[in-house]
Parts: C-alpha cells; structure tokens; sequence
C-alpha cells in the first residue's frame, strides 16, 4: 500500500464521507462516495486526516531532498531526463524504441524501467543497444527519488545523455513523486478514455507535455481528440500536446524537435 497515494480501503473514523438516508437498498440515481474530500484528499484505515498529512509532508519533503539532488546530478553532467508517466498499455515502451531508434545516433541515450515485476521491457530497450536498467518495486506503484539516485549511480549516463525513465504504469501515484526530471510527460493513448484528464487530474496537472499515441487507430475509435485535449487544458492550461503514432511515425518529428529543444547546449555543458 502506497499511504502517501492512498491505495488503501477506508474505514470509519478515518475521514468516511457520511451517505445515510436512513435506509440500505442499493442505490441507482447517481449516488457516490467521496473519499478523497477531506484536507488530506485521502482516506486511510485508521488514521485521521491530520496524521495522514503529516506522514504525507515527511514522505514528500524527504523525496524532493533526494531528487533536489539528482537534479544537480543531472544538471552537472548535461543530462536531459524525461519522466514518462501514463497507465499500462498506453505504448510507452513502443515509443521508446522508436525514439532510440531515430535519436540514438544524434546523442548518447540510457533509459530506466520501472516495473513492478519483470524485466520484459528492460530486454526491449536493450535490443537497441543503448544502456538501461531496470527497477522492479514490487508492490510499489510508481518510481521514487530514492530510487533514481541509485540508478543514476549504477547506470552512470554519459555527459549530455537523454535520460529517458520508464515509470510504473499508474496515472495516480507517480504523480506526486519528483525524480529530479527536467519534465514529466503523460503519455495517453487513443485506446483509452478521453476524459482521462478530468479522471486523473493531478497527473496532468503536473506534467509538462501530454502525447496522444496510438493516433493512427484514430479512424476505428469513437475518440473524440480534441476534446481529450480540452479536457488536459482545463487541468493544465500551460500542458504542451502533441498527437503521434510510433507505428507509422506521424508526428514523431514534433516530439524530437520537444526533445532537442530542451536539451542542455554543449556549450554550457563544458562551461
């Protein structure tokens, strides 16, 4: 169980919204409950929502002191790093060959997995024949500063690299969670739900850049683009978009130009 995320089941006592019409059939008028209503926007067997902020605040501030760190780490060396959040199945790992393929000889890239179980992927990003290392959390569910600062020891990427870490797929947890990237970027395919930005808010809320993948699947979906895209700029007014396929590599050029723009000069880098 993730408490700072709060996948846990509540209880009574610990911030239950009240729902009692003094009766107990099942309702079908539209009725919910809210467990994210109270301060701490989480409800946790027995705890109140006084100490659930708390343990949240020593998490988090714990967690940026560490990816405070990595960030120097990655600004001494000229290091690009991407934090590719999104849920399973969106084609981050699809995306990232194809971007290893086309970028690999412009500049060094090494690549993190994050993983719960297996190396599957990990197998997938080494058949390109750039360096990458894989974190399994096992019943974590998202990546932590904690741990990039060992992988960053381990893996060592070389000056002026694209970093590209492979997050836990989970469009809620790794969220709240700073790596030390330079950018988070929520990867949403058009397989999913277009009112995925409105459901997950504070994934997009924090990212930089959402690309919608998958996008040639388009003509045999009812997904409504645009709107998804409205949808993230209600969140996020200031969220960059972009649309591509990896399959047939429309709009790829765009998410390299994203890429390259934000890499840190070679000049700067020596200075």
């Amino acid at each position: 169980m993730c408490i700072v995320c709060g996948c846990g089941h509540a209880e009574a006592g610990t911030g239950e919204p009240e729902h009692d019409h003094g009766h107990k059939h099942h309702h079908s008028h539209g009725s919910r409950l809210d467990f994210g209503g109270g301060p701490a926007g989480v409800s946790l067997p027995g705890l109140d929502q006084a100490r659930i902020l708390r343990i949240e605040t020593d998490v988090l501030a714990e967690n940026d002191l560490i990816a405070a760190h990595n960030r120097a780490y990655l600004s001494e060396h000229g290091i690009l790093a991407l934090n590719l959040v999104s849920s399973p199945g969106s084609g981050k790992t699809t995306l990232l060959v194809r971007t290893i393929a086309d970028l690999k000889d412009r500049f060094p890239i090494a690549v993190i997995e994050g993983d719960q179980q297996t190396s599957l992927d990990t197998e997938r990003i080494c058949a390109t024949g750039v360096p990458a290392l894989q974190i399994n959390t096992g019943k974590g569910c998202h990546l932590d500063a904690h741990m990039i600062d060992h992988a960053l020891t381990t893996l060592a990427p070389g000056q002026g690299s694209l970093l590209l870490i492979e997050n836990v797929g989970n469009l809620v947890c790794p969220a709240g969670f700073d790596l030390g990237e330079a950018h988070k970027v929520v990867i949403l395919s058009v397989t999913e739900g277009e009112d995925k930005p409105l459901k997950y808010p504070n994934m997009f809320a924090a990212a930089d850049l959402m690309i919608l993948t998958k996008t040639d699947l388009l003509p045999y979906l009812r997904f409504d683009a645009d709107r998804c895209i409205d949808y993230a700029r209600r969140v996020n007014p200031k969220i960059g978009i972009l649309r591509l396929s990896s399959e047939t590599g429309h709009g790829l050029a765009a998410w390299y130009d994203w890429i390259e723009a934000r890499r840190i000069p070679v000049s700067q880098q020596e200075d």
